[in-house]
């Protein structure tokens, strides 16, 4: 039956062909998905799809596509040509896409594989661009007119204009992107348009340019809190109580993520342990005694947090509700 099913997927590929040069595509996909479904374990069903949705210009199913591909033929055990060439169909993708860091990663990638003079070209070509586009990049900064259009986009703001103000402080960053302020800024017009994923980027990248500015964290908090993150938040008002004890904003977003967290201790609980991370960390026997002692006297979590290694287990354990400081 296996064979059978072998034989058939390959009948199916070469219909595909035959649509796919022909520029049907909606038809090459219809069997080339056939050919997927008897038979999954050959890589280049995936990396045909791959090549319609390229030619259909959908890149981003493309590239969907070919990391499908390249999974499947690493298990597979496939030729590394064809791993070579799946990785070069990605880096085709990101060309278009203008994405010229991530495209010149897979060429390398791609002839890493299997080296062709084609691929070391195209190589070369994404290895201009990304140096070019960085000298724009750093042409184009300049301070003095990225503050001019963060006060427009506080401006904007300030009159309830959030996606005009996204634009200015869109364009202040592009002028300064070493100023945090300006991520916080545009991560709370996010989170007033209720784009959370982008309001939780935008504080995550304050956060990293400035550790000690606290409107990072709160930004962060209040994102989580708007998402059901309610772990995630707590230890993001923790650390903005860290930089400052009595900021109001950050005790009242701390408590409000621990009571709705503790409203369901045992959801808290399913989710954390089926984290493996989080196993291997309650499977510790340093950690348990560590754990134990802080149940019996929360001070010692001071000393412990002294060790990088424990901080960061213990922080693992902050964020998903297993643990909480108080």
């Amino acid at each position: 039956m296996a064979e059978n099913n072998k034989k058939l997927a390959l009948e199916a590929k070469e219909k595909g062909n035959a649509a796919y040069k022909k520029k049907d595509f909606a038809a090459a996909l219809e069997h080339y998905e056939k050919a997927t479904q008897l038979d999954p374990t050959n890589i280049t069903f995936y990396s045909n799809r791959a090549a319609v949705y390229f030619e259909q210009g959908d890149y981003d199913k493309c590239i969907s596509e070919c990391e499908k591909a390249v999974e499947i033929g690493r298990e597979q055990r496939a030729d590394f040509t064809l791993i070579a060439k799946v990785f070069a169909r990605q880096a085709n993708a990101y060309l278009k896409m203008g994405d010229y860091e991530n495209a010149l990663t897979y060429f390398n990638k791609s002839l890493s594989e299997h080296r062709t003079q084609e691929i070391v070209n195209k190589a070369q070509e994404a290895s201009v661009a990304v140096l070019l586009k960085e000298q724009q990049r750093r042409a184009y900064i300049n301070p003095e007119l990225s503050l001019q259009e963060k006060e427009k986009g506080n401006k904007c703001f300030q009159n309830g204009d959030y996606p005009t103000a996204i634009k200015h402080y869109t364009e202040a960053i592009k002028r300064n992107p070493d100023d945090a302020k300006i991520y916080s800024n545009r991560a709370a017009c996010y989170t007033k348009l209720m784009e959370f994923n982008l309001a939780l980027k935008d504080s995550e990248e304050c956060i990293r340019l400035d550790p000690k500015f606290i409107k990072g964290y709160l930004r962060k908090g209040s994102c989580l809190m708007a998402m059901k993150e309610m772990s995630r938040a707590a230890v993001a008002y923790q650390k903005a109580l860290d930089l400052d004890p009595t900021c109001q904003e950050a005790l009242d977003g701390y408590r409000k993520a621990v009571v709705e967290e503790g409203n369901n201790p045992e959801a808290v609980r399913q989710r954390a342990m089926a984290d493996p991370e989080v196993q291997s960390i309650l499977a510790d026997p340093a950690m348990q005694m560590i754990l134990e002692q802080m149940s019996k006297d929360p001070r010692a979590v001071r000393e412990h947090l002294k060790n990088p290694d424990i901080a960061a287990k213990i922080q693992k354990l902050m964020e998903v509700g297993i643990v909480a400081l108080r």
